[in-house]
């Protein structure tokens, strides 16, 4: 066994960080550090080291501030063995705190995010990223290196909305400050391991004019939406997903006299109206112990006790269809909301549907009586192949004949799957 001890420049070793070039005494041997082989520059190094430190369970469960400090240590650590020198202070610190944001920050989804021209990101799995830019689905280049650092990243993502999501509860949807929606759901229900939708809102398209200028719709069209809402009609908008249901009617709603008293009921609230005069409700989910719900029905018909002018609800997908239409029949006029359908005829098939899932065993004909009534208009949303979502029909509800509610085209379009969108007026 040595007796001289161990070294690093002639001296005993007291937790010394080692730097290129320094020696190394073991007894008689003399060792020097050399640097190792590699394309990564130093700067790419640290990054790689400090994502690795953030995968460990103690580092998940420590608080942001106490992580940060404990970061910008091990930080200058990895900078002073990387060679990564500063002679500026000020350089330094700002070099770090970039860093820091960017590791504990979102990674590359900060840019997507950022990005106007993204509106949908879709992360299946760690490895398969795909994003809607400008209309067109495609996949990205960048993934992250592990299914932790995805966790790790949708927690972030979910902690400051006071939302949880793990194996137990592996289904979350909520929404940003920004109005962005996102989905997650973990495994054992995804088998690709955690599943991130987000689908950005944006703040762009708040008035007819825009969606005129976009091709979404012609001057008639607009012409004919407006004196609509100015009427107080009952308007329904379907659609698929993401053909451009919401952004309507945001737009429609912002079309409303600002003097009215508004009230939006949503699932996560995504509209953004102007008028000073707006009340928006969200539903809640239920916490882990299965209470706490509060649901869109139950919003509904509580908003019909805050004397509402009109009542807006983002979408219509179960029981609450009922209480929709009671309000609509008994006073409430001007109501919009939305709901999934591919044409407007089905789109009237799902009301029917959705009022049968209230759990009132109601005649059929009844409730044909109950939609004839309640729903003025129905404006059909299409997304085309390039992107573009476009309004395809704007439908008037007659009434009912027999067993079949009527219906008859305003505006029908003869193109639906061309970008230049062409509508034709049917006479009444």
């Amino acid at each position: 066994m040595s007796t001289n001890g161990t070294c690093v420049n002639g001296k005993k070793i007291q937790k010394i960080p080692l730097k290129l070039k320094d020696k190394i005494q073991i007894s008689d041997f003399t060792l020097q550090m050399k640097s190792e082989l590699s394309t990564q520059s130093p700067q790419e190094k640290i990054t790689e080291e400090l994502k690795k430190k953030l995968e460990n369970t103690e580092t998940i469960l420590m608080a942001p501030e106490t992580l940060k400090e404990r970061l910008s240590t091990q930080m200058e650590e990895l900078m002073i063995q990387n060679s990564l020198n500063f002679e500026n202070p000020l350089e330094k610190n700002s070099y770090i705190s970039s860093q820091l944001e960017k590791i504990l920050g979102l990674d590359f989804l900060e840019t997507y995010i950022k990005d106007p021209e993204i509106s949908e990101i879709m992360i299946n799995g760690p490895k398969t990223i795909y994003i809607e830019r400008n209309g067109q689905i495609e996949r990205a280049k960048d993934f992250f290196e592990s299914e932790t650092m995805l966790s790790t990243i949708i927690d972030r993502i979910l902690a400051p909305l006071g939302r949880h999501v793990d194996e137990a509860s592996p289904l979350v949807d909520a929404r940003l400050p920004d109005g962005s929606r996102i989905n997650v759901v973990l495994s054992p229900i995804s088998l690709q391991g955690p599943i991130l939708t987000i689908r950005k809102f944006k703040s762009c398209f708040q008035t007819l004019e825009n969606l005129i200028q976009a091709g979404s719709l012609t001057p008639e069209a607009a012409a004919y939406l407006q004196n609509f809402i100015h009427e107080k009609k009952n308007i329904l908008i379907s659609g698929g997903t993401s053909s451009g249901k919401t952004t309507l009617l945001n737009v429609l709603s912002n079309c409303i006299d600002p003097l009215e008293r508004l009230i939006t009921i949503e699932d996560s609230a995504e509209l953004k109206l102007t008028q000073s005069h707006t009340l928006s409700l969200e539903a809640r989910p239920s916490n882990v112990e299965g209470k706490g719900e509060i649901s869109i029905r139950t919003l509904v018909q509580n908003a019909l006790r805050m004397r509402p002018d009109r009542l807006i609800i983002g979408e219509c997908r179960g029981s609450e269809a009922l209480d929709m239409l009671q309000a609509m029949n008994t006073g409430h006029e001007g109501c919009l909301t939305t709901c999934h359908a591919n044409s407007p005829r089905d789109a009237l098939k799902r009301l029917e549907t959705m009022v049968l899932m209230s759990g009132f065993e109601l005649p059929l004909r009844a409730i044909r009586e109950q939609i004839a009534s309640a729903i003025h208009v129905i404006v059909q949303m299409k997304r085309l192949a390039q992107g573009l979502r476009t309004v395809t029909h704007i439908t008037r509800v007659c009434g009912l004949e027999q067993e079949t509610i009527l219906t008859q085209d305003l505006f029908n379009s003869t193109k639906g799957d061309s970008h230049d969108t062409q509508l034709k007026i049917n006479e009444l």
